[in-house]
């Protein structure tokens, strides 16, 4: 096994973010994997996905060492929602001495084109949701409001596109859990505009050619419920970098992803005195090179998209309040 650190140098990550909120009473500290991608039959591409088990086999690994009190995913935990690639995740997760949640992303939900049958969304949200709620889901870890959205779908809605959106009912089941929470930390797989602007400025930027990722559709209400209760933190994945960004009074932290460069999970820490985000690596020197040498060649969108996380990762951190 590849160690994902080296323990000699800085035991806790890099920093990513400081964050005067959210705060709490008592320490919290999570674990967040974004996009691992997994895959066991399938080799090749910019996500790496033969080195996707040894990738989530390192987190998992790590994250058992780190004293959490969950481990939470914004979405896209196998390559496109195959029960095989769900039942590997589970037998490696089994490893984590805290609760595991999840909310989908655009590859776990059924979508048009597929040839196979995927996982359905029940089972989904048995597996992967507190108590088998369902998505959205509240739940209390340690001092803080973990509260879980689904944007990529369902096989009843958004079953033909991979863009995001946020239905009517779950938007009145998610204001309804916001005015319960005291300290809500709101996940999502797709992003907001303000980060995807960021796709189209290194476009117009550096790569003209470039293939913007699907963004979310109708946005707005969306980010108005999370102002109106002043949720003051947003954690998304899907575009497989690390990055922030604010739509008005909402901050949003995108979490890198485990799958391919730069090939890492985040640390998540929230104490009296604000929130740490730390990037802490799952692959090593040589293997971080090949990812980015894989994911920058494999497209001119995969270019683009890797030079964005490089260039990030030179700007870490990212924000400092």
């Amino acid at each position: 096994m590849v160690t994902p650190l080296d323990r000699s140098g800085t035991p806790e990550g890099s920093l990513m973010a400081t964050l005067d909120r959210p705060s709490a009473d008592e320490r919290t500290r999570v674990a967040v994997i974004a996009d691992p991608h997994l895959s066991t039959e399938e080799t090749g591409t910019s996500k790496l996905f033969d080195r996707t088990e040894t990738h989530v086999a390192n987190a998992v690994a790590d994250i058992a060492e780190r004293d959490v009190d969950a481990t939470l995913c914004v979405g896209d935990i196998t390559k496109d929602g195959e029960p095989w690639n769900f039942d590997r995740f589970d037998e490696l997760a089994a490893d984590l001495d805290a609760p595991f949640y999840s909310i989908p992303g655009n590859h776990d939900v059924p979508k048009e084109g597929y040839d196979h049958e995927n996982l359905p969304m029940a089972e989904f949200e048995a597996r992967y949701t507190p108590d088998g709620q369902g998505v959205p889901f509240h739940v209390a870890v340690g001092g803080i409001d973990v509260i879980g959205v689904n944007t990529a779908g369902t096989e009843d809605w958004h079953y033909d596109s991979h863009a995001g959106t946020v239905p009517a009912d779950q938007l009145e089941e998610l204001d309804a859990m916001l005015a319960d929470a005291d300290t809500p930390l709101v996940l999502a797989h797709h992003n907001l505009p303000a980060m995807s602007e960021q796709v189209h400025e290194h476009r117009e930027l550096a790569e003209p050619d470039m293939f913007v990722p699907p963004e979310m559709d109708d946005p707005e209400p969306f980010v108005e419920t999370l102002e109106r209760h002043d949720a003051p933190l947003l954690l998304t994945g899907h575009l497989h970098m690390p990055s922030a960004a604010a739509q008005r009074s909402v901050r949003e932290l995108m979490m890198p992803t485990t799958c391919s460069f730069p090939q890492g999970y985040c640390l998540v820490e929230i104490g009296p005195e604000g929130t740490e985000v730390r990037f802490v690596p799952v692959a090593d020197f040589d293997e971080m090179v090949v990812g980015h040498r894989e994911r920058s060649t494999d497209s001119v969108t995969a270019r683009g998209l890797t030079a964005m996380a490089a260039t990030r990762l030179a700007q870490f951190p990212l924000v400092e309040e």
